[in-house]
């Protein structure tokens, strides 16, 4: 079994953004089925946040063994549904047979040193019709030392992620989240070389531009962002 740990800073810095978290869900939501692989579930905000019950099977797939065992005291406090299971590892660590109609990577991918073979292997676990998202940071020039000291090998663009497309699967969306929020990235990257976000640029993100967001990223066509989303399903 596989044990991979991992700086959890990221994940606490960006846990009490609610807005952002609602406004992702109602993204993806429309693309998750009823049985679901969350890899690199965390903390167990994207279970907490999409888990909204239809789900018949939810495993949430946590290589780093304190995060795991963190998701299991939140499972046995109710905080992640009756239908979660707490599986520490990673595909590989799965058997070969069990197959879900919906496999999610969340803020995850960008850890991942090989992320083409990932995401070819991760389609191998999905039912014929089934859902393989991704969500990550988007556009190079944005990574800066925060990055590569939380484990982040890259971040993406919309056709560099679109060009993982695993064999035999057709890409139905590619699309940027959050373009008010690129903004402030670029702020903070090239003005006023900040190698991090702080806590209070996180809240003022969150509770203001983020809203924001979800009205000009529909006008602009989803064409730039903070973040870049890919759903591909499984013929």
């Amino acid at each position: 079994m596989a044990d991979i740990s991992y700086p959890g800073e990221e994940l606490l810095c960006f846990a009490e953004a609610t807005n952002w978290k609602r406004y992702m869900g109602a993204v993806l939501s429309p693309h998750v089925g009823t049985s679901v692989l969350d890899v690199g579930a965390g903390l167990g905000e994207t279970a907490k946040r999409l888990n909204a019950g239809t789900a018949r099977r939810w495993v949430c797939l946590e290589p780093d063994r304190g995060m795991a065992d963190g998701l299991d005291r939140s499972r046995r406090a109710g905080e992640l549904g009756a239908n979660c299971d707490i599986v520490h590892g990673t595909l590989a660590d799965l058997p070969p047979d069990r197959t879900f109609d919906t496999i999610l990577y969340i803020d995850v991918l960008e850890h991942i040193e090989r992320d083409g073979d990932e995401l070819a292997n991760a389609a191998q676990y999905l039912q014929p019709g089934g859902r393989l998202i991704v969500l990550t940071p988007a556009f190079s020039w944005l990574f800066t030392e925060f990055d590569a000291a939380i484990g982040h090998f890259r971040r993406y663009s919309r056709p560099g992620l679109a060009a993982l497309t695993p064999p035999n699967m057709a890409l139905v969306e590619a699309r940027y989240l959050d373009s008010v929020g690129l903004m402030t990235s670029l702020m903070n990257r090239f003005l006023l070389h900040a190698a991090k976000p702080t806590r209070s640029q996180i809240a003022l993100w969150d509770k203001i531009l983020v809203p924001i967001s979800t009205v000009v990223d529909r006008c602009v066509g989803y064409s730039f962002g903070r973040s870049v989303i890919c759903v591909w399903r499984k013929p």
